[in-house]
């Protein structure tokens, strides 16, 4: 079973803990505020109210095999750098750590940081497309350039067969299942299915791909702030 120690229970580190918490691993919580340690501690295999800046604290409660730290000292990022930088001589092999700033993320990497998260960028990611077009659903960067995405059948495949419109060599996109759009549940497809007005895509491909069939134009791409104001706002050139 993983184990996973979160270290700071400010926002990112509390959603870290509802997610993992739903999973079979061990999980432990780490706060100096007494208070936010008793409120989760019913989610954590176990709870202890420290002082994370104590590198003899960190020592004395995270072992050095632990699969995974991460790290979220809300606005105070000296102790997210001292933290990160115990772990690493620690020889922790994952230390994943919430940052403020570039600035913030590039000091974490020096000291030992294996993943630096900037919560805000990842949120603008993910949203920003879903505002700009009426067939996206969902939207989800992870790595590298791919996403993946619920994008509403375009009305041009209408009555056409997966076959016909053939999707990985027309649009580098690889179809993973099907849904109704009154329906949560995806099912796999015939190649053979019929596309219908109703029906919703779980695409992966790379981001300008994604974008290209969900109907967002990438012509005022360039034109940065403006040109997304422009978008949403629906002003004429």
């Amino acid at each position: 079973m993983k184990q996973f120690a979160i270290i700071g229970l400010s926002s990112f580190g509390r959603d870290m803990l509802e997610e993992l918490s739903e999973i079979s691993c061990e999980i432990m919580i780490i706060d100096k505020n007494a208070e936010l340690v008793e409120k989760y501690e019913t989610k954590a295999t176990s709870a202890f109210i420290a002082d994370a800046a104590n590198e003899e604290s960190i020592k004395k409660l995270i072992p050095s095999t632990i699969d995974t730290a991460i790290i979220d000292m809300g606005d105070n990022i000296e102790v997210s750098v001292l933290v990160t930088n115990y772990l690493s001589k620690m020889g922790v092999r994952k230390i994943i750590v919430k940052a403020k700033s570039d600035e913030h993320g590039e000091v974490l990497e020096i000291v030992g940081a294996t993943q630096v998260i900037f919560p805000n960028r990842e949120a603008a990611k993910r949203i920003t497309p879903l505002l700009v077009s009426s067939l996206l659903f969902d939207y989800l960067p992870f790595g590298n350039g791919l996403v993946m995405a619920e994008v509403q059948v375009p009305e041009k495949y209408f009555g056409k067969t997966l076959i016909e419109v053939d999707l990985r060599r027309t649009r580098k996109l690889n179809v993973i299942a099907i849904r109704k759009e009154v329906e949560s549940d995806y099912e796999f497809f015939s190649p053979n299915y019929h596309l219908q007005p109703d029906d919703i895509f779980l695409v992966v491909g790379k981001k300008d791909d994604v974008v290209s069939i969900s109907g967002i134009d990438l012509s005022g791409r360039k034109s940065g702030f403006a040109g997304l104001l422009k978008k949403l706002l629906g002003r004429k050139k």
